[in-house]
């Protein structure tokens, strides 16, 4: 048994890469339960609902509970429904995004003039039409949201540019910085883990492939943390970084080092 009683499971970069699952993923998740851990996937992917991962991961070994799987675009949704449920939004971000956004009754299809809130987020189609627009929306009143703060993620091939991206891109031509990200490492995602998990800070481990988020969310929170090299990061990632994890591991394979 794991001295542990919760585990919070990053999706990309540490189970799969693209559509493939990482050699040995689906058995390291598996060990983790039958360690009696309470497991939680929690994904910057600001791009797919959760129920999504049931689908994508499901087939690849991976059992997941749509209970206990959150992503950047549902800890968003959550957070706007609370803080923001009748302002209008204009809304930077993917299809999958924008259905779970307005599934929970926000209205996501302001012009800039009626912008109460700008909400960035990943959208391949993102170009400069669309961040003018974002430019004009983004008045001294206007409240400046990210999903994420991602600047790349990783894929089966390479990197490509995320979140953080288009944040950099607006914040350049605004001279602003998001009031809030909400996706990990913020306070509001590791709430929103801990909520469904029911259980301290103190007894929950972070496996993640980014020191950034993954790791800097589990620091923040008191968790303990445990990057994997199998996605963004590497050995020299962690020389060079102001706070270290707990733990590294080559994958998400080898957890029984931690257990």
């Amino acid at each position: 048994m794991s001295d542990f009683r919760a585990v919070i499971v990053d999706v990309d970069g540490t189970v799969v890469l693209g559509d493939d699952p990482i050699p040995g993923a689906p058995d390291g998740v598996q060990r983790l339960r039958d360690a009696g851990l309470d497991l939680l996937f929690l994904s910057n992917n600001p791009t797919k609902r959760r129920e999504q991962y049931v689908g994508r991961l499901t087939p690849l070994g991976i059992d997941v509970d749509p209970d206990r799987t959150l992503t950047a675009a549902s800890v968003t949704g959550e957070y706007l429904a609370d803080e923001h449920p009748d302002d209008d939004l204009f809304v930077i971000g993917s299809p999958g995004l924008l259905d779970g956004l307005r599934d929970r009754g926000l209205n996501v299809d302001a012009t800039p003039a009626e912008a109460d809130v700008v909400l960035g987020s990943m959208d391949r189609s993102f170009d400069y039409g669309t961040m003018t627009r974002a430019m004009w929306a983004l008045d001294d009143g206007t409240t400046f949201l990210g999903t994420d703060p991602d600047m790349t993620i990783p894929t089966a091939e390479r990197a490509e540019p995320g979140t953080g991206a288009i944040l950099h891109a607006l914040g350049g031509v605004t001279d602003r910085q998001p009031d809030r990200i909400l996706g990990k490492p913020s306070r509001t995602a590791a709430d929103a883990a801990l909520d469904r998990l029911g259980v301290p800070a103190e007894d929950v481990l972070v496996i993640g492939d980014r020191l950034d988020t993954d790791i800097e969310l589990g620091r923040r929170a008191g968790m303990t943390t445990a990057v994997v090299l199998s996605g963004i990061t590497d050995r020299s990632d962690i020389d060079e970084a102001e706070s270290t994890p707990d733990h590294i591991l080559p994958s998400i394979a080898d957890v029984d080092e931690l257990l």
